[in-house]
């Protein structure tokens, strides 16, 4: 019963005030041994595997059903992986697959890591706004961005593998799903998020510093796009097991 509570028991519902994405194109070869058993890397010219990292500032977080007063406003990291998933019926599903997740409160940390397999843990999260730019910084995980949004006109981010954003905007995310591999039932739990609005607009990345990227291993990621997407509606329906 305990750990049948981890598989996401119940729809969850939030609003994104925003959300800053930035995906990195990583040789595949330094990705196929990361992601588990049943799911394959979602890729780009059978080269480039993908690992987006995205900084959610999320609003009345909640049960679906319950009213906004009983939701709770946190910010979420997320590090995840491109990847594609051939479900029993035969259905091939896009989605993530978690590397690690971070939030700015010990209360989400907590709830998180009860209902979900994502293991959540405690950062710091400054975020200094000014006319153009923005920044996001946080001293205990060593990360740092800062990007402008004011731009109208914004080009892909130098050596990035997309010609276009039309590209680009395929591997933006997020995807539908995510994904989580039980090794010991040899599951997979499949959880759908919904959104409306989702209108991501390409940002100007000025600087960047993920110490993540380094702490595993990744020598040649490179910066491939950059979105930033405001006031989405958005809830994760109850998550479906699969047995293998």
């Amino acid at each position: 019963m305990v750990a049948s509570l981890k598989n996401h028991p119940f729809a969850v519902k939030a609003f994104f005030t925003n959300s800053t994405v930035l995906t990195f194109a990583i040789p595949k070869e330094e990705l196929a041994h990361r992601i588990p058993k049943h799911l394959q890397l979602d890729t780009f010219k059978d080269k480039w595997a993908f690992v987006a990292v995205a900084m959610v500032q999320t609003k009345d977080l909640r049960p679906k059903g319950l009213p906004k007063f009983m939701g709770n406003n946190f910010f979420l990291i997320g590090y995840r992986v491109f990847v594609t998933y051939t479900n029993k019926a035969g259905k091939r599903l896009r989605g993530l697959y978690i590397l690690k997740s971070e939030t700015n409160k010990k209360k989400m940390q907590f709830m998180g890591n009860i209902f979900t397999h994502y293991n959540y843990t405690t950062t710091d999260i400054t975020i200094k706004k000014e006319l153009k730019n923005t920044q996001i910084t946080s001293l205990n995980s060593n990360f740092k961005i800062d990007y402008n949004n004011n731009l109208n006109d914004v080009n892909l981010p130098k050596n990035s593998p997309f010609s276009t954003y039309k590209e680009a905007r395929r591997f933006a995310g997020p995807l539908p799903f995510t994904f989580t591999y039980n090794k010991e039932k040899n599951s997979i739990l499949i959880i759908e998020g919904v959104r409306q609005n989702w209108k991501p607009s390409p940002i100007y990345i000025n600087e960047y510093h993920f110490n993540f990227l380094k702490e595993v291993g990744f020598k040649n990621a490179v910066l491939a796009n950059a979105f930033c997407i405001k006031n989405i509606p958005y809830y994760w329906k109850k998550g479906k097991l699969e047995l293998w």
